[in-house]
């Protein structure tokens, strides 16, 4: 191996340790926040826009995510980059907006009754199983895609896309299904 091929594969390793860590300490943290025993107290009512906000936000990602497939179905790679890099960065801009609301705010309570709870709560916790771990993927997959590795960015991405697409979309229908239980 040359000095540059090994540079590469350090590098590699370093990035690869760094999406771990990053997919591990993201969820604890945000785990942390939802259940700490007292809230940040901002005394400001904006941070109870928030959970509107964050479902525009994943409307908006989730359309995004359904483009980038569109568009390298069709073959068009430069606007799926643009497409899946500005979903990339809703999912940064909605991940900021969730840990500045539950770190401020009291989570709401589900009131609904009857069958619909049979629907609430196995979308709920399949929404945050696999928001907790599609992390993950989600870097992975957008490290090889901009750096050009290709065969692992769609190795990576038969998992990450229907993963990031499923939790955009439910994280919205269980926004849209709680909505009217919020206080504020």
């Amino acid at each position: 191996m040359t000095k540059n091929s090994l540079n590469m594969e350090s590098n590699e390793k370093t990035i690869y340790k760094w999406i771990t860590v990053i997919s591990i300490l993201v969820p604890i943290a945000v785990a942390v926040l939802l259940f700490m025993p007292s809230k940040v107290n901002t005394q400001e009512d904006w941070v109870y826009f928030l959970p509107h906000l964050n479902a525009v936000i994943n409307s908006f990602a989730s359309v995004m995510l359904l483009l980038g497939l569109y568009f390298i179905k069709n073959g068009k790679i430069g606007w799926h980059k643009m497409s899946m890099s500005v979903a990339f960065g809703l999912g940064a801009i909605f991940l900021v907006s969730y840990i500045i609301y539950h770190s401020a705010a009291e989570s709401a309570s589900f009131g609904g009754e009857g069958w619909i709870r049979w629907v609430y709560y196995p979308l709920l916790i399949t929404h945050i199983i696999l928001a907790a771990v599609a992390l993950f993927p989600i870097l992975l997959a957008y490290y090889y895609g901009m750096t050009g590795k290709y065969d692992k960015h769609r190795s990576v991405v038969r998992y990450a896309f229907p993963i990031w697409l499923y939790v955009t979309v439910s994280g919205v229908i269980v926004y849209l299904m709680i909505s009217p239980y919020y206080t504020h």
